[in-house]
């Protein structure tokens, strides 16, 4: 298996490269090979200054991580790249099944709710794990989830990820615009309004996913006029993205507990990981006696367009002003290829991952 391979000690001839089999804002995935056993495991590359930054923190979070729910790193290196300039490079397992987003595709644009429900337990004991060591993923969406051909789903791509500053009670991240990272349709509203970052930001984007899986599109897909008028939405109103029509009321009520825009009133992983939705015991019965659901108070607003309000236009100008959104960074394309009516969202470069 790839996670036996003691990659740090390999020599370049000891293993071969192969066909790249992904890329992006940092740079390339390729996969490739032990020349002693034939494994197989991918090397990650960096070729712009910024995802050398990306790619250490990645690999300095990594090494620190050991969970069957995230992806393995097995060691660095520094490889010259093709501009004659040393590059750091990581070693990881291979996870075979590709990315949720590459599944949702191959599988008619979403998926059943039963697997739903068995892939967002697996990525919140991933998020349970990172949260209790003070980490949060920052970029949590189905193109950084991965599935190995076994179901085993591992939470990947840890570039924007970062660990917590301040005791337990108070995991906040110092405000700054440089704390800013992840993808902006899946991030957080406090994470936008620069309010600091908490573990539970990952868990509004955990929702974001569920809603990915289930539709195939991005969330606030349907909502969305403009880029300037949906970052407004996120950051003032009190709506949310629009729910799959055809979940069930746990995984309504589920989606209603990740879309509490009061952090206080919004889940931690370990508080979803007994919700009915993905309890493995869990029956439609035992949903009629769960806690009082949430989602018919606030997720539907008719008041909520009186919110966006001149200090929400604020926000979005400082946003835009300080290049989180700018096209000085690098693009990471959100594929719709089933909804060409949304075909916007891809092509206009409005919507990227931020490092």
């Amino acid at each position: 298996m790839a996670q036996n391979i003691q990659i740090s000690s390999l020599h370049p001839c000891k293993w071969i490269k192969g066909k790249a089999i992904g890329s992006g804002s940092f740079g390339t995935v390729h996969l490739a090979m032990t020349r002693a056993t034939g494994a197989l495991f991918v090397v990650k590359t960096a070729r712009t200054d910024a995802a050398v930054v990306s790619m250490k923190n990645e690999a300095d979070i990594l090494e620190s991580l050991d969970s069957p729910h995230v992806v393995k790193c097995l060691g660095k290196d520094v490889m010259r790249g093709q501009d004659n300039r040393d590059r750091p490079a990581i070693f990881m397992e291979y996870v075979a099944g590709g990315s949720l987003w590459d599944v949702v595709e191959k599988f008619g644009g979403s998926l059943d709710e039963e697997v739903i429900r068995l892939y967002t337990r697996q990525i919140l004991h991933g998020l349970h794990y990172l949260h209790n060591k003070g980490i949060v993923h920052c970029d949590l969406k189905c193109k950084n989830v991965l599935l190995a051909s076994d179901g085993n789903v591992k939470l990947g791509d840890f570039g924007c990820a970062k660990r917590l500053a301040g005791s337990k009670d108070m995991p906040i991240l110092a405000r700054s615009w440089g704390s800013i990272s992840g993808t902006p349709l899946w991030m957080a509203p406090e994470v936008l309004r620069n309010e600091g970052l908490d573990t539970k930001s990952d868990i509004w984007s955990l929702g974001c996913t569920l809603i990915e899986m289930a539709t195939g599109r991005p969330p606030w897909a349907c909502d969305i006029s403009s880029p300037e008028a949906t970052l407004v939405k996120i950051v003032t109103s009190k709506e949310t993205p629009q729910f799959p029509k055809h979940f069930s009321e746990e995984g309504l009520d589920f989606l209603g507990r990740c879309f509490q825009r009061d952090l206080k009133r919004r889940w931690t992983a370990e508080e979803l990981l007994n919700h009915p939705f993905i309890s493995p015991m869990s029956t439609k019965q035992d949903a009629v006696g769960s806690p009082e659901s949430v989602l018919m108070s606030a997720f539907h607003d008719d008041e909520s367009d009186s919110d966006v309000d001149e200090i929400g236009c604020n926000y979005v100008c400082e946003l835009t002003r300080k290049n989180p959104f700018s096209g000085n960074c690098h693009m990471e394309e959100q594929m719709v290829k089933n909804h060409p009516e949304d075909s916007y969202l891809v092509s206009s470069g409005n919507w990227i991952t931020v490092r």
